[in-house]
Order: structure tokens, then sequence, then C-alpha cells
């Protein structure tokens, strides 16, 4: 996630002094502890332990959250006076100490807005696919505005070409620079197990947190609220993120994203695999796909959130040692723009308040919730 990969670079190599390699060997090092626990089922027992009210909570919050992240990336929300306002070019220039104008950043707003009614009219009218059309739709509309001369490319700012770059031909990118660049001096440190647990902590609860949120909106889950097969999704990732390390890419999460696949339907592996196959191909594209501009994909972002949200409907807002916790998971995943945190201060506001209400033993929670829950105080406490 793109929380991990801030850590990776802006606290790890930046901020503590540390190579790349060195990052990307805590990365390896994860990912080897996460295929163990995979193997013995830890993660698991993890995954059934957390109650069903808040697993609906999870995939509600990460509804808002992923919503909340397009409007970012759209930029129809920027930083301000109240620490966020609705757009102007004035505000965005503020927050961001350029000097944009309204043929670069302004026009993309309009047309990011547009893309989220069109996508909504092509939800409403059930056309197939209405997301990825939504996302060329938007896309199209843009090209047309670069060639009236309504948007204004600016690379300096960050606003590229809407169309693509074919001046280097077509060619898979080399990994020689970062392919098995692991650099295992000075892991027996106490800064390595600090980064290790830091990488393993938010990445296991990424994970969990976007398998819930996702099965849950999937129905997938038993009556129990359990994830039938969840051992070999575990274990994918955990694969991935120990071969991705050694090919030179920070930690591999579960991608909250995978929200749109299952609003378009899909249930089984088929989908995982087609779209793995597709990623491949777009490596021999890439300069069309790079060519797509954020304002065309946040839409897309915008309506998942929707479809995420629809969850809210499965907790019980009767009993509020059920709802106070579930609303903590809700908006601290947006709030503290993380889906760890979320699941962090969900679990601990279930435990406290099951606890010294009494609630706790009639609801026969887990022995493992409260384990979690000193874990997560701990946390807090000294990282």
């Amino acid at each position: 996630g793109m929380g991990l990969n801030a850590y990776f670079a802006y606290t790890v190599v930046i901020g503590m002094g540390y190579t790349w390699q060195y990052a990307l060997t805590a990365v390896f090092a994860e990912g080897i502890i996460f295929i163990l626990l995979s193997l013995t089922n830890v993660r698991e027992a993890i995954f059934n332990a957390i109650p069903m009210n808040l697993k609906s909570a999870v995939s509600v919050g990460i509804g808002l959250f992923i919503a909340f992240v397009g409007l970012q990336n759209a930029h129809i929300v920027v930083g301000g006076s109240t620490l966020l306002q609705l757009f102007s070019v004035d505000a965005y220039n503020k927050a961001n100490g350029v000097e944009a104008s309204f043929n670069n950043v302004g026009i993309t707003v309009i047309l990011a807005l547009a893309g989220i009614i069109i996508t909504g009219i092509l939800v409403v009218k059930n056309i197939k696919g209405n997301i990825l059309w939504g996302i060329l739709i938007t896309w199209a509309l843009g090209i047309i505005c670069q060639f009236a001369g309504l948007y204004v490319p600016n690379a300096d700012l960050g606003f590229y070409s809407l169309l693509p770059d074919f001046s280097k031909g077509l060619s898979i990118p080399s990994l020689a620079p970062i392919f098995g660049k692991l650099q295992f001096k000075g892991i027996f440190s106490v800064d390595f197990i600090v980064i290790l647990f830091a990488f393993l902590f938010v990445d296991l609860f990424d994970t969990i947190g976007t398998l819930v949120g996702v099965s849950a909106k999937a129905d997938m889950l038993d009556e129990e609220g359990k994830l039938p097969h969840i051992k070999g999704a575990l274990l994918a990732d955990a694969v991935a993120t120990t071969f991705g390390a050694i090919l030179g890419t920070s930690t591999t999460t579960t991608f909250v994203e995978s929200a749109s696949g299952v609003s378009e339907g899909g249930r089984t592996g088929l989908t995982a695999v087609t779209t793995a196959i597709l990623f491949g191909l777009s490596l021999f594209l890439s300069p069309i796909f790079l060519a797509i501009p954020s304002f065309a994909t946040a839409p897309a972002l915008v309506i998942v959130g929707l479809y995420m949200l629809s969850n809210v409907t499965n907790i019980n807002f009767t009993d509020m040692s059920e709802a106070i916790p579930a609303y903590v998971c809700i908006i601290a995943m947006p709030f503290f723009y993380s889906i760890s945190e979320g699941i962090s201060m969900g679990v601990i506001a279930y435990v406290v308040i099951n606890l010294i209400t009494g609630e706790a033993k009639e609801k026969k929670i887990s022995a493992l919730m409260y384990v979690l829950a000193i874990l997560f105080i701990l946390k807090y406490i000294f990282l």
C-alpha cells in the first residue's frame, strides 16, 4: 500500500538514512515471516477472531477511505485553512506551493466531476463494465480538452500529456538495476527489528482489512463470518511479498482496488488470474496506461466506495456496544488514512467497551481479540 511505500521511502531511507537495499531486505524478511504465519494458520486465526460487526465496519470504512482517495487524486478536495476544503485554484496552489492555473488543474477537476456523473449514469443503467467505460470516456474527454487548448500539460507541475508517448517504442523495462539487491549486513540491529515489525504490522492488518472488506462485499463470508479457503489467499500474499522484495519492490499487499472487480461480479480466482495476465500485457503497453490520468481513474474509486458502503446495513446499530466500535473503525480509516489504523482502533474499542460494560463474557469474545487489543495499545505506546 501507499502507506508502506511512504514508510519505506521517507522513514527508512530518507529519515533513518538506510539504503533502499536495506529496506528491501526488511521487506524480504517480513515476507518469510508471513509465509510461516500463513502456514501455521496464525493469520487465518486473526481473521476469524474479528467479530462480524467489525468485519462489516471494515468494509464500510474501506469504502469511505477509497472514496476519499479518489476525491484527493482528482483534487476535488484540497488542503486549506480548515484542513480540507472544496477545490479552488488558489487553495490548490497554496496547499502545494505551486502556480497552477485553470488550464491544468482546474479543468481536470471539472473532468473528474464529469467522470463521476458519467460513471454513475452507467451504473444506474447497469451497463456492463461501467467503471472501465467511465475511465475511458473521462480520458477521452480529457484528450478532446487537450486538443481544444482547454487542458495545457505542464510536466513541472505534474500535469502530463494525455496522449500516449511511443517515442521509446514498446518494450519491457529491465529489472537488472533492482533485481536481487538485498543487503543483509546489519540485520541483527535494533533498527532493523523496528523496521521489520513496522512493515509486518501494517502489512498484516492492511491485508486482513482488505480481505475482510472485499469478501464481505462479495458475500463470500459464511454464517460465522469466516472466509472459506482464506489460507490460499494469505499464502499467495505472503509469497508475493517475499518474491516482490527479490524483484526490487516494496511490500506487495492485497489491493483494496480489488473491490472494483467484485463490483463487476468477480468472485473466483479466474478474476485474479485474468487481472495478472492483463498486468503482464501492460508491460508492453505501458505508454498507453501511463497516459491515463488520475482524474480519469478517480471517479472509479468514488463509485467503488459507494459499493462498499452498502455493508453498513449489516451493522447492528441497536446494540451500542457493537455500534460504537464499528463507528470508530469506520471513521478511523479515512481520517487516519490507513486501513490498519481503522482495524486497530476498532479492535481496541470493541474489547475495552465490552469488557468494562460486562458484555464480553456473554458475547464470548475470542482470547485472540484480547491479545490483539493489547498489541495494538503497545504499538501506539512504543511506535
